[in-house]
């Protein structure tokens, strides 16, 4: 006995707000979907295996030491490296017990907080960097041609400017 066909997905109507993806819609948000769950994974596995850091830790230590004086305001840092305040909170306790960062108030305003890489967590990054941009090259960077990385880097930041509002630094204390 044949197998009967799947049902046909019922599309939107006047009553229904919901506006169906087109088929090269679907097509681009299940290679988005894959990219965004498999990437993380591959440079977070490649971290741990390499540098005992997991890819969020990576980029709080990375931003840090990109940083005028390896020192950025919490507030700052959460937003580069793409987690919310009390994420980059948790994990800076973790940093900072392994002496790998220090956290201090701000002088002139008591309700923010800065953190600092030490001189062991500057060690780590510089150790864990070549790795952790071979697999950047090998994952992301080297399938695409250079037009092709232009447009990903537009469109990463058309995104995160659609979820967060912005897409440059933040002044604010969370």
């Amino acid at each position: 006995m044949p197998a009967s066909p799947a049902p046909a997905v019922s599309r939107p109507s006047a009553g229904h707000p919901a506006a169906w993806l087109t088929h090269d819609e679907e097509q681009a948000w299940i290679a988005a979907a894959a990219m965004i769950v498999l990437v993380p994974g591959a440079l977070d596995a490649q971290l741990q295996r390499d540098a005992g850091l997991n890819l969020f830790e990576y980029l709080v230590l990375s931003w840090l030491s990109m940083a005028p004086g390896r020192a950025l305001r919490m507030s700052e840092l959460a937003e580069l490296a793409n987690g919310s305040p009390s994420r980059l909170s948790n994990v800076a306790r973790k940093l900072e017990a392994r002496d790998w960062i220090r956290r201090y108030p701000d002088a002139e305003d008591g309700r923010c907080m800065w953190a600092a890489l030490t001189e062991s967590g500057y060690a780590l990054v510089v150790a864990a960097a070549p790795g952790h941009v071979a697999a950047v090259r090998r994952y992301v960077i080297d399938p695409l041609s250079q037009a092709q990385v232009r447009s990903l880097a537009g469109i990463g930041r058309r995104i995160r400017r659609r979820i967060t509002g912005r897409d440059g630094r933040s002044p604010q204390c969370a």
